[in-house]
């Protein structure tokens, strides 16, 4: 199986778009793809709470050009938006370990990322609390909620969470998000070009190519030429 390795913060939409794409791609083309999350956490690198006047506008812009997200505007109470996704990507990382082949760990925390990105975007549901991230579990067929429950109580996984931000300081990695393939390419960002010009109320996507997504796959399945990769 194809395994793809990711950096990225739940609380990033570029991230979430990129991520939304590549399941969407490797489902319709019928291709087993697992993807090891890794975490890249905004606020570790930024010194700040998640940031919702700069998210707003980001996802507005997303959720313009791809409907089928279903992402809307923060429908919650002010007091309820996430001030931290440390405890959401310490879940997924935590997901990997429940009892089981390391293929169906990685099937879990990939279930459990994408349902917790959703309920965020597309729910405007708290993913900062402990309840909350159990009952996003829930939903999740492959996801063992109950180990999930006494790996966060004992914090299994927390460090992993600072480990991979060590990681991500590295130069190789170059923001969130950043997808690294089996045969060592690395892409940042791909399938999507945006600027945010100064005294503008949101960013301005330049380029959006979906299509890129299933012709990635096609080539990580090998039925397809390589394809010609962005920068």
């Amino acid at each position: 199986m194809n395994t793809v390795t990711v950096y990225s913060d739940i609380g990033c939409p570029w991230a979430s778009l990129g991520l939304f794409h590549l399941r969407r791609a490797a489902a319709e083309e019928g291709v087993a793809l697992a993807v090891d999350h890794r975490a890249f956490p905004l606020e570790l690198f930024n010194s700040r709470p998640t940031p919702k006047g700069i998210l707003d506008p980001e996802i507005a812009a997303v959720a313009e050009r791809e409907p089928a997200l279903g992402w809307t505007d923060w429908r919650g109470p002010e007091s309820g938006y996430p001030v931290t996704m440390l405890p959401a990507l310490e879940a997924v990382q935590a997901a990997k370990t429940q009892p089981g082949t390391r293929e169906a760990g990685l099937a879990a925390s990939d279930q459990l990322d994408a349902a917790l990105r959703h309920a965020f975007y597309a729910e405007s549901r708290c993913v900062s609390v402990h309840s909350e991230i159990l009952a996003v579990a829930d939903g999740c067929p492959l996801v063992d909620t109950a180990y999930l429950d006494g790996a966060l109580r004992g914090g299994t996984c927390r460090a992993a969470v600072f480990d991979q931000w060590e990681e991500a300081r590295a130069p190789e990695v170059r923001g969130s998000p950043h997808f690294f393939l089996p045969d060592g390419t690395d892409l940042h960002n791909p399938g999507i070009a945006f600027s945010w010009p100064k005294g503008t109320p949101r960013p301005v996507i330049t380029e959006y190519t979906p299509a890129f997504w299933t012709s990635l796959v096609r080539t990580l399945a090998g039925r397809a030429p390589a394809v010609s990769l962005p920068d």
